[in-house]
């Protein structure tokens, strides 16, 4: 085997974002979010505007999707959104491709990380019902870290490997974490079959828009 094909070709670090993006979770969290808003009789949002809030911390989250709701309803909101989404958290899956797609890009020695918007309770939750436990080498939730976008859970990742930004790609399917990546000043990859729109996404101006798991493997291992 060349030394060439045990090295990463661009970068050392690649990080992903959870829901949307390896987990086809969108639909989940939008109906959580609107049955938690039911609950106490709040302005439900439309899809469009619960699916736009997926990728920031669940207090941002809510604050953004109900913006009208008294401040000292927030923590029960949170609440009742956890209770929905638990409630049938085990019956989403992985999209098509995403082990795959991992399992790859481990044997090319790249580093894989997560950063995500979930709880830490969250993530360790989906990590174990996907089978994933094993398959990063490090993990930032927004309850540890700052939301997105702000650039520290790409800052704290990339010290901990030591890799420089330029060397450091993050992966997700929402502006916020295409704008996390421009804050910490990384390159991104946008997916679009999460929740945000492509054209949304391409604002941002990412490498590349992947419309399929498939579409991203194959952009990666050309250009990874």
């Amino acid at each position: 085997m060349s030394s060439s094909s045990l090295r990463p070709r661009r970068y050392d670090l690649i990080v992903f974002d959870w829901d949307g993006t390896l987990f086809d979770s969108t639909a989940l969290i939008v109906r959580a979010i609107q049955a938690a808003c039911r609950d106490l009789g709040a302005p439900v949002p439309s899809d469009e505007a619960a699916a736009h809030v997926i990728g920031l911390g669940l207090q941002d989250a809510l604050q953004h999707a109900v913006p009208d709701l008294p401040v000292d309803l927030y923590p029960e909101l949170g609440r009742r959104y956890r209770q929905h989404y638990f409630a049938s958290h085990d019956q989403v899956t992985l999209f098509a491709g995403v082990p795959a797609l991992l399992t790859g890009l481990r044997a090319r020695n790249h580093w894989l990380a997560v950063a995500t918007g979930k709880s830490r309770h969250g993530l360790n939750e989906a990590l174990r019902i996907s089978g994933l436990a094993g398959s990063f080498d490090a993990t930032r939730t927004a309850d540890e870290t700052r939301s997105k976008p702000h650039p520290q859970m790409l800052q704290e990742l990339m010290r901990e490997f030591g890799v420089d930004p330029e060397r450091t790609l993050m992966i997700g399917d929402t502006t916020h974490d295409l704008q996390l990546a421009a804050n910490a000043g990384t390159d991104a990859v946008a997916v679009a079959y999460g929740a945000h729109p492509p054209e949304q996404l391409g604002d941002l101006r990412p490498l590349t828009i992947a419309h399929s798991v498939l579409e991203l493997q194959d952009w990666l291992a050309r250009h990874g």
